[in-house]
């Protein structure tokens, strides 16, 4: 396949009923924009979207690791990513690591923390398409590496890391990415997932 520079990966969803733009925007690209900064002020908001997420008995049991390119920790976090992730993530403008606090340091069970995370993530998603970022969430990634990287005690358990930053055009990929980048976008129908509607 190729790709002219022009090629555009921005797109809005295909829903079967209208949903706000955020959310029909918000897909993972995987080309961001390598010269690409992002402010103070726009990762405050993303985490603090994240902050004021949903939480299970408000116990807010979701941490975050926030590194911008170019910083030694941007660096650590990259490294530990495996696969298709490692050809890429390197060009997004900052790179989040979810950790879920699974119990507290007494020991107190945390068992929604997983949960919380997912939503406080979503959220910082959504919370970027306002602010015209692009993030791309990964789980492809030698946990080992980054929990000794950053010292994390066994009660953290980092779960993802999300790729932030600005969109770029899918010729700047290898092709097997670029396919995929542009490749039409699908869902399961709602009568798949819902099992009981009444």
């Amino acid at each position: 396949m190729s790709l002219s520079p022009d090629t555009t990966t921005a797109r809005f969803s295909d829903t079967r009923v209208p949903i706000i733009d955020e959310l029909a925007r918000r897909w993972s690209p995987r080309s961001f924009d390598a010269e690409a900064t992002i402010t103070e002020a726009q990762l405050d908001a993303l985490l603090e979207a994240a902050r004021w997420s949903p939480s299970a008995s408000n116990h807010q049991p979701r941490r975050f690791i926030v590194a911008r390119r170019g910083t030694p920790a941007f660096e650590s976090i990259a490294s530990a990513l495996v696969g298709f992730n490692a050809t890429w993530a390197h060009r997004a403008s900052a790179l989040i690591v979810g950790v879920a606090e699974t119990s507290t340091v007494e020991g107190d069970k945390r068992p929604y923390a997983e949960y919380d995370l997912g939503q406080a993530v979503a959220h910082l998603s959504v919370q970027a398409e306002a602010e015209g970022l692009v993030t791309h969430q990964m789980a492809g990634v030698q946990w080992d590496t980054l929990i000794a990287a950053f010292g994390l005690t066994e009660n953290l358990k980092p779960m993802t890391i999300t790729a932030v930053g600005t969109i770029d055009t899918a010729d700047k990929l290898p092709e097997a990415l670029a396919e995929r980048e542009t490749a039409p976008r699908t869902r399961l129908a709602l009568e798949e997932i819902v099992l009981l509607r009444s």
